[in-house]
C-alpha cells in the first residue's frame, strides 16, 4: 500500500485499513517507530527499537513518548501470550521512570505480564529498557484490562 494511503484520516465506521498477519504482532503505528517483536511467550516479551532521527526530541535525545510506546507495546506482546487470539484488552494505567537519556543506537524492551491477584480481567505489565551497553535506561510498569465478555 502506498505512503498516503496510510496518512489518511480512519472512518471509525469503516473496516480497519490493516490487518495483523498473527495474534502477536505490531500494529502500523508500532512499525512506524521501527519496533520489532524478538521472542513473546509464557507472559514474557523481548522488542527492539532503533533510534533514529525521526525519534528525537529538540536536543538530540530519544523521545520519551517514543521509549513509553515501545515500553507499553512490549507490555502489550507479554499480555497476548497468556490470552486467547482476538481477545480484546487495553491499557489502562501506566507509570515510566525515566532513568537515562537515550543517545544512540538500538533499545530493548524486557517485558513481563501477570494476572493481577483478585482482580477479574486485569493484568500488569513490567518492562525494563536497556540500551545497547545493558544500562537500565527505563522502568515501566502498567495495567491492562480485558474486556467484559471475552
Amino acid at each position: 500500500m502506498h505512503d498516503r494511503a496510510w496518512e489518511k484520516m480512519m472512518d471509525p465506521d469503516a473496516p480497519l485499513p490493516f490487518s495483523l498477519k498473527d495474534w502477536v504482532d505490531l500494529a502500523p503505528f508500532e512499525r512506524t517507530l521501527g519496533i520489532k517483536i524478538r521472542s513473546a511467550s509464557n507472559g514474557q516479551a523481548i522488542l527492539t527499537m532503533p533510534f533514529t532521527v525521526k525519534l528525537a526530541q529538540g536536543m538530540g535525545l530519544m523521545h520519551g513518548g517514543a521509549i513509553t510506546s515501545l515500553a507499553d507495546t512490549a507490555a502489550a506482546i507479554a499480555i497476548k501470550t497468556l490470552l486467547a487470539p482476538d481477545t480484546h484488552f487495553a491499557t489502562v494505567r501506566l507509570q515510566m521512570r525515566f532513568l537515562a537519556p537515550v543517545t544512540r543506537g538500538i533499545i530493548t524492551a524486557r517485558a513481563e505480564a501477570d494476572p493481577a491477584k483478585g482482580r477479574e480481567r486485569t493484568f500488569l505489565g513490567r518492562v525494563q529498557i536497556v540500551d545497547e551497553e545493558g544500562k537500565t535506561v527505563a522502568r515501566f510498569s502498567s495495567e491492562f484490562r480485558v474486556a467484559r465478555n471475552q
